[in-house]
């Protein structure tokens, strides 16, 4: 089933885990793919590489989405290579866990720049194409801990919270412009980490869900399929939790 056939989406963050997966699954329902990530180009090409193997159409970009002209540049980029954008997911994210005392202000200001400042960024950057589009959609990527709360996570904590606000305001100021904007928060997935997010978190280890296990990656990425698709039309504003009943709102 091609439903997003014709469709062109733009993924942050697409080098690896849930990023990938939901860009496998857009192109798998049919829409070209451009595939960001601000440093890891081998992980974006292993992402457009699985993506053309299935006959699908994906670019690769390096991004910084922290800074306002890397993002004009990087919206540039993917309308010159397919010359429309539809879809748009801003998944990339930082979730040090450091203990509140400990945060320098550098480091609450990274986090801010990526989490929150970077959906930002891009979703202005990207709106006069959405507007162009039938079927526009932004599906922000958020996390358990904005409402569960955990240990050593303020500044992870208070940007996810922030992009649950940003994903409600978006939702009105955009819905005259036909473009559903909604978010997305998984919870305890399996997931390869690495660089400084390499440890597992504390709050993974304190929790079980309802079902059982952990999610896969795959899991997320079929509700941001359906959320852009045909038949995720009127649904905007919302957060949709992908967590095996661990938290239920």
């Amino acid at each position: 089933m091609k439903e997003l056939a014709g469709r062109v989406a733009l993924v942050t963050g697409a080098a690896r885990n849930i990023g990938r997966a939901i860009a496998l699954d857009l192109a798998a329902g049919g829409a070209s793919v451009a595939l960001v990530a601000r440093t890891d180009r081998a992980g974006l090409e292993e992402t457009a590489e699985l993506i053309r193997a299935a006959g699908g159409t994906a670019e690769v970009i390096l991004a910084d989405i922290t800074d306002e002209a890397s993002v004009r540049n990087m919206v540039a980029h993917t309308k010159e290579a397919f010359g429309k954008l539809d879809i748009l997911v801003n998944n990339a994210a930082l979730r040090a866990e450091v203990a509140f005392e400990d945060i320098t202000l550098a480091q609450w200001r990274e986090v801010m720049a990526v989490n929150l400042e970077g959906a930002f960024l891009s979703t202005q950057a990207a709106l006069p194409l959405l507007t162009e589009s039938d079927a526009g959609a932004v599906v922000n990527i958020g996390g358990l801990t904005a409402y569960t709360g955990a240990r050593n996570r303020a500044h992870v904590i208070a940007a996810k919270a922030g992009l649950d606000g940003l994903t409600k305001a978006l939702a009105q100021d955009l819905a005259p412009r036909g473009i559903t904007v909604n978010l997305v928060s998984p919870g305890l997935i399996d997931t390869a980490r690495g660089g400084r997010s390499a440890a597992e978190p504390e709050h993974h280890k304190q929790h079980t869900t309802l079902l059982g296990r952990r999610g896969r990656p795959e899991e997320v990425a079929t509700m941001v399929r359906h959320l852009v698709g045909p038949n995720g039309r009127y649904i905007t504003g919302q957060t949709m939790h992908v967590n095996g009943g661990l938290y239920l709102p």
